[in-house]
């Protein structure tokens, strides 16, 4: 995928908005050919320094960017160098959907070997032993609780599941 196409994406949009937040898409949206300096970056984009600075470190730990220091010999300044290194963002997605996938494997697990009990009023929902505690009447509105039926959430968890591994090229329960 070339570079102008992966900022096109609206999955790796989202991506980069999820790790940089509102404030810094404008750096990750726009990342420059070559070399810039964070103040460059915040000139060119009429932002807060510090709102750059930030964008870029979020952008270096995930392996999106990298920079170089060069110390001015006479004043003694460092100046940070930094480049945009985008085409390890299909190798991060996919991580991310690895992490994804096991998350949502725990999560079904522990929907699937829990008894749930729902405060109707409240849209509080509580394990059983939570439940039983409260004598099965909502702390917040004294309300009885309801066995809760989490089926839906069970296999929706499925089918998403399902998805994942497919889009990962794994097998079922792998």
């Amino acid at each position: 995928m070339a570079f102008e196409d992966l900022l096109e994406d609206p999955v790796i949009q989202k991506y980069l908005h999820e790790l940089v937040g509102p404030k810094g898409m404008p750096v990750a949206a726009a990342p420059p050919d070559g070399e810039v300096t964070d103040e460059e970056l915040a000139d060119s984009l009429d932002l807060e320094l510090n709102d750059v600075r930030r964008s870029l470190f979020i952008l270096y730990e995930n392996d999106l960017a990298t920079y170089r220091r060069l110390r001015d010999e006479d004043s003694g300044w460092l100046t940070y160098l930094w480049t945009f290194e985008y085409e390890n963002i299909p190798e991060n997605l996919e991580s991310e959907m690895y992490r994804l996938h096991e998350a949502l494997e725990r999560r079904q697990e522990y929907e699937r070997n829990h008894e749930f009990y729902l405060c109707e009023i409240c849209s509080i929902r509580f394990e059983f032993g939570e439940a039983m505690d409260f004598g099965f009447e909502c702390p917040e509105c004294g309300s009885p609780m309801e066995s809760m039926d989490n089926d839906m959430l069970v296999y929706a968890m499925e089918d998403r599941l399902a998805a994942l591994e497919d889009e990962l090229n794994l097998d079922a329960g792998a």
